[in-house]
């Protein structure tokens, strides 16, 4: 079994931050690349930034600028420092994660999380 959970999730005020969590845990052979996406009611979910096995990182227009992802190689976790937040940013966060297991160490298979709610008041 393979499981990423998420956390950190909750309200703030718009121009506040927050840091999010994911941890990946289970059978796990090698965690490859990781990242974040985000969904907000009635609309398509979004890639947020991504992180490869190497540190190479990616991010949306969007998040340009205010957003950090990293990552904790040994813990197989991967963070979201989330600053200048604003309303458009509320939305459910979840965690990605390319692993590979035991016993098909070579390829890696994308995981989920459940998802942490991210809410931007003003």
């Amino acid at each position: 079994q393979v499981q990423l959970v998420e956390s950190g999730g909750g309200m703030v005020q718009s121009g506040g931050s927050l840091r999010l969590s994911c941890a990946a845990s289970g059978s796990i052979f090698s965690v490859y690349a990781m990242g974040w996406h985000r969904q907000a009611p009635g609309k398509q979910r979004e890639l947020v930034a991504t992180i490869t096995s190497g540190g190479r990182t990616n991010y949306a227009d969007s998040v340009k600028g205010r957003f950090t992802i990293s990552r904790d190689t040994a813990k197989n976790t991967v963070y979201l420092q989330m600053n200048s937040l604003k309303s458009e940013d509320t939305s459910v966060y979840y965690c990605n994660a390319e692993i590979s297991s035991w016993p098909k160490i070579n390829y890696g298979v994308d995981y989920w999380g459940k998802g942490t709610l991210v809410t931007v008041s003003s």
